[in-house]
């Protein structure tokens, strides 16, 4: 469909909790496609619809070339382990810079498909870290407020270093 801009750090649209999805329909498939393709552009193997400056509970992940997309509607963390695991994270909307995140390692998600169906996974692994950064997204946290005040500080100058070179 078509390949949206992405909005860029420190944009405060991405601290706003996005609105459940209610209308399931061509709309919605529309965003769905359009966020796939923005994914796939930017690089990346998750985006929320907040990403594009869609205020809109909306996720899709697909963590390999390999692997179908993974659509997500409304998706609420139901369980979480109380063992954690640490992985690399970055963001679409912070490209360039990625550090250590630490999250429960396992959780069990609660969404909705593109048809308004009502599911329920336990994930590990780099899908359960994938699931919880973008639910995390969309409720106006971004994946920098996982980091210490010193690993976020020294991130944000990194990331605007980078801007500033690019520019």
């Amino acid at each position: 469909m078509t390949v949206r801009d992405i909005v860029r750090f420190p944009d405060p649209r991405l601290k706003v909790p996005a609105a459940a999805v209610t209308a399931f329909g061509d709309d919605l498939a529309a965003l769905v496609e359009d966020l796939a393709d923005t994914m796939a552009a930017a690089p990346g193997i998750g985006i929320t619809a907040p990403h594009i400056g869609v205020p809109q509970r909306v996720v899709v992940i697909r963590l390999s070339p390999a692997e179908p997309r993974r659509v997500f509607i409304n998706p609420v963390i139901t369980e979480a382990s109380v063992d954690l695991a640490r992985a690399t994270e970055g963001s679409v909307s912070m490209p360039g810079v990625v550090e250590t995140v630490e999250r429960p390692a396992r959780v069990t998600v609660r969404y909705q498909d593109a048809a308004g169906g009502v599911h329920s996974e336990s994930h590990a692994g780099l899908m359960a870290v994938c699931l919880q950064h973008e639910i995390d997204q969309l409720d106006g946290r971004f994946w920098t407020e996982r980091l210490s005040r010193l690993k976020r500080d020294r991130l944000v100058a990194r990331y605007a270093k980078l801007r500033r070179a690019g520019s």
